[in-house]
């Protein structure tokens, strides 16, 4: 044990503290601290029964649910390193995530089960598969409860501080997705960071996680909740009359969104009908918010403030932050907020000198935040983090205020709908169909996505294609078979030729130029 926080001192302190106050609503499930710190004792001792050591990999593909935050929490306990993997990606993606990490057990449910063949083809190493959702558990998986019911409790590893607490892959620029590495303290820093703003999280109200667990962005929310010994309310994934039914059911206050999300939920036909009173904070990332979009939340939700935060997964995720009241301002509602209480940031050039206030350059993170390194790449690691600085690859610039304003993406990104997706990825899986020549993928411009995947594509003469027929349904399809779904492209252009440099690269700025003109911001 290094010396150090450690992810179950939250826990921990509950449950000398308040043994009896609810931990966690599932559907009907409602467990108490006590009920929850048990279970996560005996599932650690299941793992360890299984062969699982310390500093092994546990991966979990599983929709949110209370055994989600279990699977999480005993994973730690155990002195293991958790591997939550992306639910979007296709089986090919999270295969190479298993097999890259060598994670030896998986925790998979319902919603799953039906890429478990595929995944043990692609990932021949994978040993125990532990079915973790409500249906009955195939013969080839061990049974979640059945799994604690057998298993005796173990006492708390206790790893912390510089220990590896978990694995979180993330799109990569090589065309690869890489494992960032975060320790205990790492996410200790950003979580107990974010909550001395003085902000974040409402004291004594339930936090509803409707944003994907396996991101970093609600893992962290899920984090500062289990330190402050609040309550959890679980809904398996976003729909906007599932959250609106949460809200109203179990009086919450928070909740962590999207701002693809908020726009789904604050125009959904169905709002009026609900009781949203409780509701007092709505935390958003991923891109600033629209004016008009921020004008109708605040309306139809009138008892709710925003918070942004601007990070990464490799700090955290935390870096900025951007407060309620920022967000009256009309121009301050456009940037990412201030550095957080625990980080550093500074924008700096090519050479790594920090420019004057206003000048664009690269933002840069520093702090007991930012990330060990990535997963097997040494290299990569140490391009990142020179300096003893992690570079963001966003473009930005720093106001007299000290106010973070993203302006565009020195790394060939798109967040679309809140996920990153890297352009070489997409390249990559367009590039591999016959009728292809040569493409481009670049973010356009999008009302409900902030972004959207555009593909401009050259055809083939040798794969037979050209202009008049290939088709643009049938490259998406194909593109679905290698990546995630919200990574293929929306929408598709085919030309005769791309815009070349003098060294032959393509000139993504010229193609992104025609739809980005007009708008307030050259990224979303």
């Amino acid at each position: 044990m290094s010396d150090g926080m450690y992810l179950t001192q939250g826990l921990h302190r509950s449950l000398r503290a308040t043994p009896d106050a609810t931990m966690t609503i599932c559907g009907e499930r409602v467990r108490t601290f006590a009920d929850v710190g048990d279970r996560v004792s005996r599932l650690a001792g299941g793992f360890r029964s299984l062969g699982a050591s310390p500093g092994d990999r546990i991966a979990i593909l599983s929709l949110n649910s209370d055994r989600y935050q279990e699977s999480l929490l005993a994973t730690v306990w155990s002195g293991c390193v958790t591997n939550p993997v992306n639910i979007r990606w296709s089986a090919a993606e999270i295969a190479y995530a298993l097999r890259d990490s060598d994670s030896r057990i998986l925790l998979i449910d319902d919603a799953f089960l039906p890429m478990l063949p595929e995944l043990r083809r692609e990932f021949p190493g994978l040993g125990d598969v532990i079915h973790c959702g409500d249906g009955v558990a195939p013969p080839e998986c061990l049974a979640f409860e059945d799994l604690l019911g057998v298993s005796d409790p173990v006492t708390d590893a206790h790893r912390s501080g510089s220990d590896l607490a978990g694995v979180f892959y993330t799109g990569g620029t090589s065309g690869h997705p890489k494992g960032v590495m975060l320790t205990h303290d790492n996410l200790m820093t950003s979580a107990m960071g974010a909550l001395a703003s003085g902000f974040f999280l409402t004291s004594g109200g339930p936090l509803l996680h409707a944003a994907p667990m396996f991101h970093l962005a609600d893992l962290a929310i899920w984090l500062e909740q289990v330190i402050r010994g609040g309550t959890h309310v679980f809904i398996p994934s976003f729909k906007p009359e599932g959250v609106l039914d949460a809200l109203q059911r179990h009086r919450v206050s928070d909740l962590l969104l999207v701002p693809t999300m908020v726009q789904m939920l604050v125009d959904h036909p169905a709002l009026p009908v609900y009781d949203t009173s409780a509701l007092q904070m709505v935390m958003y990332g991923g891109s600033p918010i629209a004016a008009a979009l921020l004008e109708r939340a605040s309306k139809r939700l009138p008892t709710a403030s925003f918070v942004q935060a601007y990070g990464m997964t490799e700090v955290s995720p935390i870096a900025t932050l951007l407060s309620p009241r920022d967000h009256d301002d009309p121009v301050l509602r456009r940037s990412g907020g201030v550095a957080a209480p625990h980080s550093e940031v500074r924008i700096v050039d090519e050479d790594d000198v920090e420019v004057p206030r206003g000048d664009v350059g690269e933002i840069t993170v520093r702090g007991g935040h930012v990330m060990a390194g990535y997963w097997g790449r040494p290299e990569d690691t140490a391009t990142a983090l020179r300096g003893g600085w992690m570079h963001t690859g966003d473009a930005g610039y720093m106001d007299e205020r000290g106010y973070v304003f993203v302006v565009d993406r020195i790394k060939d990104m798109i967040v679309s709908g809140g996920e990153n997706v890297y352009s070489v990825e997409v390249e990559n899986a367009l590039a591999r169909h016959p009728a292809v020549a040569a493409c481009a993928v670049i973010g356009v411009p999008d009302e409900r996505w902030g972004e959207r995947v555009h593909a401009v594509v050259v055809p083939s003469a040798e794969g037979g294609a050209d202009a008049r027929n290939l088709d643009p349904e049938e490259l998406r399809e194909f593109c679905r078979s290698l990546i995630g779904g919200y990574k293929v492209p929306r929408t598709v252009e085919v030309v005769a030729a791309l815009p070349l440099s003098a060294a032959g690269k393509v000139l993504k700025r010229e193609l992104r130029a025609r739809y980005w003109e007009g708008s307030d911001r050259s990224v979303g």
